[in-house]
């Protein structure tokens, strides 16, 4: 068995950014940039008023009393086609370019207008309430670089950039083939030996929050020349998931029947629980994992080698933030040789610390509790005891947490 850390620097080694496409602005967010994005315009392109007030010059009004005379008024989208004299004001608006000669603006609030006059109650400071040209940015400005992937932020400064395209990497096809007599998929008939499958739904949700595009292909029985014939489907995907067969029992066929019609595997057995039997390799010219059956157990290490494959895929660049702690609720006892990964409820105590509780029961077949949990404990291989109190390393599962 290989650790957890090696399957997955393996996993990602050959793995490289698939190609780009140009798609709408609307359409960008959730996508990763696969050039950088430069600025088609200077924002704002000119001077303009960021307060709703009288724009005027600074050096008629630093002292008080002050009143000038109003020679026009410029709303926002729109410009005052004269120059502000000696002695003069503009009624401006905010987001309205500020009319050649003035360079302040007094607001609203400070001044009272009297007809065609208005009298200050502030004296004027020069620059003040106005915002210069290229404030935010400007023409050829790199605001969004490659590899960066688009936030509703992003979106919007892409927009003010004057971007209506953008070029981004393309999304990854991801084909799941379950397998096993055993398993229905939820609606159809279930036979009497036979339970709801929940593998290849979860996987392709899994993969399409990642940023990925599912292809579900159908259950496929326990032959050899099924499995082979819905494994072909996969041909010009971009990755091939399987779930269930990658174990050693008789029934287990994918690595056998597979490996008779192109599969050049990598490795198989992680020293880790849930999650032992995984294999990586290649189906012919396409990447290949083949993930247990026990649907927690496939979960788990989708989370943590699909995932980060199809973070590869899509052009992430990989991510080397510290792990994330939590203070221990319960005591749990000491680890075995396999790195283990508790499900885990989260939350943040009086004192502010993300409190984690591990389930006392961890059977990988119940989906419910992974359902509940907020992260799962990451427990090293032959870690001792670890009381409650204590500070371990957990894997976050619904990201609001870290943040509430």
């Amino acid at each position: 068995m290989i650790s957890v850390e090696e399957a997955r620097a393996r996993l990602l080694a050959p793995l490289k950014p698939l190609g780009a496409e140009q798609v709408a602005l609307s359409e960008a967010a959730g996508r990763v940039l696969a050039e950088d994005v430069a600025a088609r315009r200077t924002q704002p392109p000119w001077p303009v008023s960021a307060m709703d007030g009288y724009a005027l010059r600074a050096a008629d009004a630093a002292r008080l009393p002050v009143r000038l005379k109003l020679v026009g008024s410029v709303p926002a989208g729109q410009a005052f086609a004269g120059t502000v004299g000696r002695g003069e004001a503009v009624r401006i608006f905010t987001g309205a370019p500020m009319p050649d000669g003035a360079d302040a603006v007094v607001i609203q609030e400070d001044a009272e207008r009297q007809g065609d006059m208005v009298e200050l109650r502030e004296p004027a400071r020069l620059g003040r309430h106005v915002r210069p040209a290229g404030l935010d940015f400007r023409e050829g400005d790199v605001c969004l670089a490659a590899g960066r992937r688009l936030t509703a932020r992003d979106v919007g400064l892409a927009a003010a950039m004057n971007r209506p395209w953008l070029m981004v990497h393309r999304k990854p096809r991801i084909a799941i083939l379950p397998t096993g007599d055993e398993v229905v998929m939820p609606g159809d008939p279930v036979g009497p030996h036979q339970i709801v499958s929940s593998n290849g739904l979860a996987l392709a949700a899994l993969v399409a929050q990642c940023g990925g595009l599912a292809l579900q292909l159908p259950i496929a029985p326990d032959r050899a020349d099924a499995l082979q014939r819905l494994a072909d489907a996969a041909v010009g995907a971009d990755f091939l998931v399987t779930s269930g067969g990658a174990s050693v029992g008789e029934h287990d066929l994918v690595r056998d029947a597979l490996g008779a019609s192109g599969l050049s595997l990598d490795f198989w057995k992680i020293a880790m629980r849930p999650g032992k039997p995984l294999m990586v390799g290649r189906y012919r010219d396409t990447p290949m994992m083949g993930l247990p059956g026990n649907p927690v157990s496939s979960l788990v290490c989708a989370l943590l080698f699909l995932k980060p494959a199809i973070e590869r895929l899509i052009g992430l660049a990989a991510a080397e933030a510290p792990p994330l702690r939590a203070r221990l609720a319960a005591p749990l006892p000491a680890n075995d040789r396999r790195q283990d990964y508790l499900r885990a409820s989260l939350s943040r105590a009086g004192d502010g610390v993300l409190e984690a509780r591990a389930f006392p029961v961890q059977d990988s077949s119940m989906m419910s509790l992974l359902a509940k949990s907020g992260c799962l404990v990451v427990r090293a291989p032959q870690a001792p005891p670890a009381p409650a109190g204590a500070m371990v390393e957990i894997l976050l599962l619904d990201s609001d947490l870290a943040l509430a």
